[in-house]
Order: structure tokens, then C-alpha cells, then sequence
């Protein structure tokens, strides 16, 4: 195997692609808890707050198709995946858990102390997502509190405190993560029933799960236009917040009328679309002065 041929295929299994849906909050919260500072924390900030958060996601992605493997590999969507498809070892998995484990505590160490107390808590959130579905129903909450750890720690990072919008913040990214979950969940409801895998699409059944993702994703944009309020943003963020909610009501529609495994690429497509977006705005309300509130 070449040299890009081994990036492709590292990059597959750690799902490079994906991280444009969570990390780009963690930055929007970064930008704003650094605020006083034109949203810049400076160079050594944002380098360690990038590793922590890509560290994270590396250790949390490996976990879970380590702990998946066998599952992954009776089912005809996963089998094709770098681990149980033979192309990347158990061993080589684990080796890339341990790096992101490890380079996320470093980051960590280098950030402040309460990162650095906190890292192993956080490890230990992203990680569980991987177990949940052995146990509990709610899976896709447990997935959407993994992910709020992003903002949560990308504020810590450059604060040491939390406030009360990055917790709203938090909180939106929760409800987004859970209705993307349970769409993802979808595609493969039938194999989950039959091999005693939980979610709330095999609990409550595919309508009814997508009726919750519609409400989820409702509450989530109502926790991003308070964190706007509560950050006291304007213009910028008003046409974010309104290209947002139409590209969630386009994703809806393409779950109603569509089969799931087709609208699945275009779902992932509109959901960077969303992480995109709001980074943005929230850059140019933090950064650019015509766009903020009077003081």
C-alpha cells in the first residue's frame, strides 16, 4: 500500500470526513469565550485546543469500531469498513485509541488544570457511546452528550470557567447530534432488531423516531437562537439561523419522502453544511464590528 493509499484508508477509519460536524462548535465556542480578544486566543490556544478536539474524536471513532467489529461485520451496510473488512488490525486499532487518548490528556496538560483534571471524564463520555447500545434505549442522548463536550471544552480551554451560553450551546449540540443519530440509526433498524442492538428506532419504530429527530432538531435550533440572544448577536447570525432551520426542514423532508439509505449521503452533506454555517456567523458577529451589539 502506497503512501496516499494509507492516509485514505486511515482517514476511513477514523472517519477524517465526519469531523466537520462537531468541530466546527467547538470553534464557534472558542471564538466566542475569546471574545474580549477579537475571538483570537492566540496561536498556542487554538493549536491545543485542535489537537484536544481532533485527539478526541480519533480515540472515540477507534473505540467504537473496535468495540462494533463483530456486529460491523455481519452487517452487509459496515462490512466493508478498514477493520472488519482485514485492512487495519486490531492491534493498529487499538494503537490509533491509545494516541488519541493520549493526545487529547496532553493537550489537555498544556491548556490549563481544569482541562487537564477533566480530560479523563472526558474520555470517558465519548467512549460510552460505543457501550450504549448494549444497554440502554437512549443511545443517541449519549452520543449527543459526547459531542457537547466539544464547546464545553474549547470554552474551558480558554476561560477555566464555564457560562451559561456555552452551557446553552452544550445543549443545542446535544439535541442535534440526537436527531442526526436517530436518522443514522434508520438505515440500519432491521439488523439492530434482530441482533438486540438498542435505539430508539428499534423501541419506538421508524416513524416515531423520526417524529422525535424532527423535535430534536426543533429544540436544537431553538438552543442555538438563544445562545445568539444570550451572546447578543444580530444580523449576521439572523440569516444563519434562518439558512439553518431550511436546510434542517430539507433534511426532514428528504427523510419522509425518500428512502433512508439513499438520503443518507445527503444528510451528511447537510449537516456540514449546518456545522459551516454556524461557524461562520459566529465569526463574523464576534470578529467584525459592524456586526455586534453597541456597548
Amino acid at each position: 500500500m502506497n503512501l496516499m493509499a494509507a492516509v485514505r484508508e486511515w482517514g476511513r477509519f477514523v472517519q477524517f470526513s465526519q469531523t466537520a460536524w462537531a468541530l466546527p462548535f467547538g470553534l464557534a465556542a472558542m471564538v466566542v469565550a475569546a471574545r474580549d480578544q477579537a475571538g483570537w486566543p492566540g496561536l498556542r490556544v487554538f493549536g491545543l485546543v485542535l489537537i484536544a478536539m481532533v485527539s478526541a474524536r480519533t480515540c472515540a471513532v477507534a473505540f467504537n469500531q473496535i468495540v462494533d467489529r463483530e456486529h460491523d461485520r455481519l452487517n452487509p451496510r459496515t462490512a466493508g469498513r478498514s477493520l472488519p473488512a482485514g485492512r487495519v488490525t486490531a492491534v493498529e486499532a487499538w494503537g490509533v485509541c491509545a494516541a488519541g487518548a493520549i493526545g487529547l490528556v496532553a493537550a489537555s496538560y498544556f491548556l490549563n488544570r481544569i482541562c487537564f483534571f477533566l480530560s479523563p471524564v472526558a474520555l470517558l463520555v465519548i467512549c460510552s457511546y460505543s457501550l450504549a447500545k448494549r444497554w440502554t434505549d437512549y443511545t443517541h442522548l449519549v452520543l449527543g452528550v459526547a459531542m457537547a463536550m466539544a464547546p464545553l471544552g474549547a470554552w474551558l480551554a480558554v476561560r477555566g470557567t464555564l457560562g451559561i451560553s456555552v452551557v446553552v450551546l452544550a445543549l443545542a449540540v446535544v439535541f442535534w447530534h440526537v436527531g442526526f443519530d436517530i436518522m443514522d440509526s434508520l438505515q440500519d433498524y432491521e439488523f439492530d432488531r434482530r441482533h438486540g442492538l438498542r435505539s430508539l428506532v428499534v423501541a419506538w419504530g421508524p416513524r416515531n423516531a423520526l417524529r422525535a429527530a424532527f423535535l430534536a432538531h426543533m429544540l436544537m435550533w431553538g438552543g442555538l437562537a438563544a445562545f445568539g440572544l444570550i451572546s447578543r448577536f444580530r444580523v449576521a447570525y439572523v440569516a444563519g439561523m434562518i439558512v439553518m432551520l431550511a436546510t434542517l426542514l430539507l433534511e426532514h423532508w428528504l427523510a419522509w419522502r425518500r428512502r433512508i439509505q439513499w438520503a443518507h449521503g445527503a444528510f451528511s452533506r447537510l449537516h456540514a453544511l449546518i456545522s459551516a454555517v454556524f461557524l461562520i456567523v459566529t465569526v463574523a458577529e464576534v470578529v467584525f464590528p459592524w456586526f455586534r451589539v453597541s456597548r
